[in-house]
């Protein structure tokens, strides 16, 4: 979907909108007060006080013909120029306009738009006329506190979103309508993959059964590739000292999306909100030979970043989540082609789930940034040249990003178009030269010297989470049959004929390791088909007289209305070679 903050025609639409709207709410409601009308990446919002009045879907429709009558009239939008105290008086009756003015300088040139008798403090720009404002969406309503703090008011913020010609208002709103079909959150809750609560605390995600099915056929998938490629899983705690964070930077460079330190006895502990240093360590933990490297050492790494509340989005953006991390401990000569077996190793993983829409991107330090990044630019250049040389090397196509480094070294990130929403990265490999030596990092060459290794952090998977919502998006919950939590549901016709069967069924599925469900309810059988249907499972079997009396089944397979009867060995044969190749 287009994004309405990068396209100044629609930013200026919008923000005219929310001005619109604003007029709208006043007419129908005299004592309205409006704190703040932005233009959002999907369009624009209002926040507004109209004290005890609740606005429910109805009052939006209400809204928006009273919006669509100020537009239909063609009604100028002038842009008024006023000095801080004609500004002070003229929003005198509204405490959130008082409040914005107050906090500017006293010789800022304050702006305002007017329509009609309609006044609002407002930067900019907008259009000239209503007219241009008519092909607009109410969207929906939620709460907003005041300022964003809880301790004071929740006003009402209205969504819109405006374009300039119906069309493409129309084909948003059946993007948005996808989208939300595509939602891993609504999904999640349909098909019992996952659950938060309050109390346990926002931002905590919990995988229930189904959830956790996806969740170790992922961890299996991943890990058993890495195996072939000589890595060596490990288990590290998810908190450390904070001197350890300080050691590699992470303190000074990332401590803003921390959690906060707790203290224990003498020691100050933080929550990880990534694993290198801790394989740092288990690197330094004994000497090496070059003989060794690479050693390549991987964990499924539960990780913990303080995540604005509003920035939360299910198990896509968590305040804890699992990375699929490694660390590749190289010499010089063997960065290409250890990152090259980084590369075609997300290649043949994109393969394997179908991912097709992907880019690649260099992304560099912004040499301007004297914060963001450490501080050494003889091994940024370095690093950064490398980095190029090995791209260009095993012939990979990317474009360059400056200011996207990690605050230690150049990477490669794979931008991932969805089927809806902005891109992703899924997949990230950084070179890193300034951590090995942080932690003083050595293994012994082959002249008895000790040298610094160089590190390649990657995430193939990005984080399980987040790969298990981009799937459930993709596939609108229709998962693989190796991901399946329920690959086959068995469904007898009648309980008093069909049980007995369908049972045995249910058995000699379970002996195979097929994760089988019986739908023994007493329940019509149309009833128990939609709700395989709704469920999503791969397979539905029915058992009936002729599957009893001929020793077979009957399956339905999901999207289709096909029903194939079948040898019952020569379904299991069937199912077991799709989830050995794991189609998709």
């Amino acid at each position: 979907m287009i994004n309405i903050k990068e396209n100044e025609k629609l930013n200026t639409l919008n923000h005219s909108c929310a001005h619109l709207l604003a007029h709208a709410v006043k007419n129908l409601y005299p004592n309205a007060k409006f704190w703040v009308g932005p233009v959002i990446e999907e369009g624009f919002y209002y926040d507004i006080d109209l004290d005890d009045e609740s606005i429910s879907e109805e009052t939006l429709e209400k809204i928006s013909k009273e919006m669509k009558k100020i537009a239909k009239n063609d009604r100028l939008i002038k842009r008024i120029e006023l000095s801080k105290e004609e500004a002070l008086e003229l929003f005198k009756d509204d405490p959130y306009k008082i409040d914005l003015i107050e906090n500017m300088p006293e010789d800022e040139i304050i702006s305002a738009y007017k329509q009609d008798d309609f006044i609002d403090l407002c930067r900019g720009p907008h259009v000239n006329s209503t007219k241009l404002l008519k092909n607009f969406k109410l969207l929906k309503v939620s709460g907003a506190y005041y300022k964003g703090d809880s301790n004071n008011k929740v006003l009402q913020r209205i969504y819109g979103i405006c374009f300039d010609n119906p069309e493409d208002l129309e084909e948003h709103l059946k993007e948005l309508e996808e989208a939300k079909e595509r939602d891993h959150r609504k999904i999640g809750k349909d098909l019992e993959i996952y659950m938060t609560d309050d109390l346990v605390g926002r931002g905590l995600p919990m995988f229930l059964p189904n959830g956790y099915i996806i969740w170790q056929e992922l961890e299996n998938y991943i890990k058993e590739k890495e195996r072939k490629l000589d890595y060596n899983h490990v288990k590290t705690p998810c908190l450390g000292n904070v001197e350890l964070y300080k050691t590699s930077g992470h303190w000074d460079h990332y401590k803003d999306d921390m959690f906060p330190s707790m203290k224990l006895d003498n020691e100050e502990f933080v929550l990880r909100p990534m694993n290198c240093p801790h394989h740092m360590m288990i690197f330094k933990n004994k000497l090496h030979s070059y003989k060794e490297l690479p050693i390549k050492i991987g964990e499924i790494a539960p990780d913990f970043r303080y995540e604005a509340s509003g920035a939360l989005k299910g198990i896509e953006r968590a305040r804890h989540f699992c990375q699929n991390d490694a660390h590749l401990f190289v010499t010089l000569d063997q960065i290409k082609d250890q990152f090259k077996e980084v590369v075609d190793l997300i290649l043949e993983v994109y393969k394997d789930f179908n991912i097709t829409n992907y880019h690649f991107e260099l992304s560099l330090r912004d040499p301007e940034d004297k914060v963001k990044y450490y501080q050494d630019d003889k091994m940024w250049d370095e690093a950064e040249n490398m980095l190029r040389k090995v791209l260009n090397g095993i012939g990979i196509e990317y474009t360059e990003k400056i200011g996207e480094a990690a605050f230690y070294g150049p990477k490669l990130d794979v931008q991932i178009r969805p089927a809806v929403g902005n891109e992703v990265t899924l997949s990230t490999c950084q070179l890193d030269f300034c951590l090995p030596q942080k932690f003083d990092l050595t293994y012994i060459d082959k002249d008895g010297e000790k040298k610094t290794p160089v590190v390649i952090h990657r995430a193939i998977l990005g984080s399980l989470d987040r790969f298990i919502a981009y799937l459930l998006e993709e596939t609108k919950g229709a998962l693989p049959l190796w991901l399946s939590p329920v690959q086959v549901n068995v469904i007898p016709v009648n309980n008093k004929y069909h049980l007995d069967y369908a049972k045995e069924i249910y058995e000699l599925l379970r002996e195979k390791n097929i994760r089988v469900n019986l739908d023994a309810r007493d329940e019509k059988l149309g009833y128990k088909m939609r709700e395989s249907v709704t469920h999503k499972n791969p397979y539905a079997l029915i058992i009936g007289q002729n599957e009893v009396d001929t020793n077979t089944i009957s399956y339905r397979k999901y999207g289709t209305d096909e029903t194939v009867n079948i040898d019952k060995n020569e379904f299991i044969d069937l199912i077991k070679k799709q989830i050995e190749t794991k189609e998709f």
